[in-house]
């Protein structure tokens, strides 16, 4: 059979592959080699829905992963005919999958997914032989699932496990080990579980890689962990990581948004799931006690060990096994504090702001395995520090018997570890907003500076505020309209009904997104809705279903176009044909022709872009060509896609593209492409949301623009590099990373308030308008 179906035993196959395959490593797989007698192996890491090409034929895809390549580890593999009906039918993420017989063709999608340059072919009719290594099926523990339902993932409840097996699981994170270096290499993290069916599992995990291990951040989180060995011992079941292993996080908090923090770029989360994330977050707010000894600054006292939530400002080497941390929280601690004595020059961080928190900031001494990561810290960022160990001076003077300590002592016992939290963490966004507002004046007592406070590395204290005094004078913004308008604190627009129009004068605290190519939006004007820029992989799936359809030789060679068909060498004989158009009755120069083109792909299509000046994909009917899906682009003109509204577009007969090509002088233009197309165009946008800061307050306020604001078209940034580049160069000016607050410059803008109906309440928001970046910032 092409298919079969084996069991692993001990580790091994029960059933040994022919003697005359030899296993083919990724890094060796290319175009062009013989590989008639090798067989590649992986694990399956995703896997798409079964769909049938245009000529009825089953297409089935997956991705495998090989974990014997370092850099690139993961491949695309296409199945066709009755091979994918039956893989389909099989597959479940995390099997082992062994492929012979496979034909090696480059991918057209390797840029954009990040996997191998090449893709494997596979179909029962070239001779392919599949082999599956399915992972054992463990009843669900919640008996609700429809037998009939056989989902891709199978998750065993926690009093369900056996030893040997490899699962997949849900659990309430009861305790855990933030990551550290173990003896060896690998990072390790050790984190105990908890589900309805009040089992507990402890799971240690490892990976060389860091940002592979869970993203736990308290006690309470929610995790998903896929491809997980249980081994038992002592009586008692524990979990390791076993090849594949991969996981999602979730914030525990009843009622919070359901947003995966993943190990791997990619993974699925379907609906289901999401209930399953919500019925844990229920059960434990009502069996569990799983909050943290957590505490502010503000409410410590000596001999207590909590969790510290705090921003980095300073750090410094003390000796060879401990390491110093100056933090904050923005809260003031009720005793005095112990400050580490550290010479000058091994202080990193801002000497500035060092000094204006000097009576906010804790020194936290950090020792032995804390020391690396510690090391590695930026200033400016922000941790959860857990298991801070306070207690009294030990001090022969009585004048300083009151001060305390705070000391992160060395090992991982009761979960003693430092956290990075990201940007986007609700604690992070909760604390920034808390230390925006916190009047560093009170706290300091109003004491005047000298240089000699500061000691020997500043010249003078006046000569460090007088950039930072030119930069407040300055504003990196210009405004194009309604200069007559004077400037609004934003505590006053706060405060005010909407809608409104306002002038303010502010500081970009932060922006989202940060990787700035997740701006980019599709926009219809007409139903004003927003949608993600399709990827290359959906487009090109989209071109392969319409390639399988052969092209209908009556429609080839019509009075307003020239046709022109050859078969490619590869993919079974593909025939592509190219339908050139007329410009009374003749051809024109490439550089002004418009082409359409069945069953060519992305790639394919990106070339002729490069020649002529327009290119639209079509497919053939019977009695017509007509355009594709509109999840794909209904042209590509240069560097550019266009799409259209699926919602309001009503796509019109191709025939109509002959009114253009009778015009004197055709320019065929998108917009007139599209009308006469009965499409309705997408607009790149940028979308973004923008904190703002002045002193009285904090606003929320999205830019939503096309290309005034950066002065950029946001339909060529996702396609050139400069412009890319020139965008990141312009956001690091205005909110430049690391610098504090008074450092920043100043933003002039209009904005808009206008309110928003959510069901039966009313929120209002903000927008910027008629504002655009200095000439001199870009």
């Amino acid at each position: 059979m092409p298919v079969q179906v084996l069991k692993i035993i001990k580790g091994k196959l029960e059933t040994q592959l022919p003697s005359h395959l030899q296993r083919e490593d990724l890094k060796h797989l290319q175009t062009g080699l013989d590989h008639t007698n090798k067989y590649f192996q992986g694990i399956v890491i995703l896997s798409y829905p079964l769909t049938k090409l245009g000529d009825g034929t089953d297409f089935f895809k997956i991705v495998l992963q090989d974990d014997t390549c370092s850099r690139i580890n993961s491949i695309n593999v296409l199945m066709y005919g009755k091979m994918a009906e039956d893989c389909a039918k099989l597959i479940r993420n995390g099997d082992t999958f062994i492929v012979a017989g496979f034909k090696v063709a480059e991918s057209p999608t390797a840029r954009e997914d990040g996997r191998h340059a090449c893709h494997l072919q596979v179909s029962e009719e070239s001779g392919s032989a599949i082999f599956i290594c399915t992972q054992p099926s463990i009843t669900p523990f919640s008996e609700a699932t429809s037998p009939s339902v056989a989902p891709k993932y199978v998750y065993t409840p926690l009093n369900c496990l056996k030893d040997g097996t490899v699962v997949n699981l849900y659990g309430i994170v009861k305790f855990f080990k933030p990551p550290y270096i173990s003896k060896g290499t690998d990072y390790c993290s050790v984190v105990t579980l908890v589900d309805q069916s009040n089992v507990k599992l402890t799971c240690t995990l490892f990976n060389g890689n860091l940002d592979s291990l869970p993203k736990i951040y308290k006690n309470g989180d929610i995790v998903r962990f896929h491809r997980v060995k249980i081994r038992e011992y002592n009586g008692q079941m524990q979990g390791i990581t076993s090849a594949g292993f991969a996981s999602l996080t979730f914030d525990g908090t009843v009622g919070a948004p359901v947003v995966p923090r993943a190990s791997s770029k990619v993974y699925t989360f379907v609906d289901e799931e999401q209930k399953t994330v919500e019925e844990l977050r229920i059960w434990a707010a009502s069996n569990l006690s799983v909050s943290g000894p957590e505490a502010k600054l503000s409410d410590v006292k000596p001999m207590m060990f909590f969790d510290l939530t705090c921003q980095l400002v300073g750090k410094a080497k003390v000796d060879g096994s401990s390491f110093l941390l100056k933090v904050w929280d923005g809260t003031k601690c009720p005793y005095p504090t112990w400050k580490v004595p550290v010479e000058a020059k091994e202080l990193e961080g801002d000497r500035v702001l060092l000094h204006h928190l000097r009576n906010l900031t804790v020194d936290v001494l950090v020792y032995d395995n804390h020391v690396q990561l510690a090391k590695s810290l930026k200033t400016g960022s922000f941790l959860r520090i857990y298991s801070i160990h306070t207690k009294q001076a030990s001090a022969k003077n009585e004048d300083i018997s009151s001060h305390i300590e705070f000391h992160l002592h060395g090992g991982t016992c009761y979960g003693r570890g430092i956290g990075i939290l990201p940007e986007n963490n609700p604690d992070v966004e909760e604390l920034k907003s808390f230390l925006e507002c916190v009047e560093l004046t009170d706290s300091q007592n109003m004491e005047s500076v000298s240089s000699l406070e500061l000691g020997d590395t500043f010249d003078s204290y006046t000569d460090l505020e007088s950039p930072l005094q030119r930069c407040q004078q300055l504003s990196a913004t210009v405004l194009t309209d309604h200069q007559d308008m004077s400037n609004t604190v934003l505590k006053t627009v706060l405060n005010s009904s909407a809608p409104q129009q306002y002038r303010i004068r502010a500081k970009l605290r932060s922006f989202k997104p940060q990787k700035l190519y997740q701006s980019v939006k599709l926009h219809c004007s007409k139903c004003n809705t927003l949608q993600e820029v399709p990827n290359g992989d959906a487009i090109d799936f989209i071109l392969q279903g319409c390639a399988a359809t052969a092209p209908n030789p009556e429609l080839q060679s019509m009075s307003w176009y020239e046709s022109v068909v050859w078969t490619t060498e590869e993919d079974q004989g593909r025939k592509i044909t190219i339908h050139f158009v007329k410009h009374y009755e003749m051809l024109q120069r490439p550089e002004n022709t418009l082409l359409m083109i069945e069953g060519g792909t992305l790639k394919e299509i990106w070339k002729l872009t490069r020649r002529f000046k327009c290119v639209i994909p079509v497919k053939s009917k019977e009695d017509d060509l007509e355009l594709l899906d509109l999840s794909a682009p209904f042209l590509l003109q240069g560097n550019i896609k266009y799409y259209g509204c699926k919602k309001c577009s009503t796509p019109k007969s191709i025939k109509n593209l002959s009114s253009l090509a009778e015009k004197r002088e055709p320019s065929w233009e998108p917009t007139e492409i599209a009308q006469v197309l009965g499409i309705e165009p997408l607009q790149y946008v940028f979308v973004m949301k923008f904190t703002l800061v002045d002193g009285t307050g904090v606003l929320n306020a999205y830019l939503f623009d096309y290309e005034k604001f950066f002065q950029i078209p946001a339909s060529e940034i996702l396609t050139n590099s400069f412009l890319q580049q020139k965008m990141e160069m312009t956001m690091n000016t205005l909110s430049p990373p690391g610098r504090k607050l008074d450092d920043l410059p100043w933003l002039e803008c209009f904005i808009k308030s206008y309110n928003v109906a959510d069901g039966m309440k009313h929120q209002v928001y903000y927008q910027i308008f008629d504002t655009t970046v200095a000439e001199d910032v870009v």
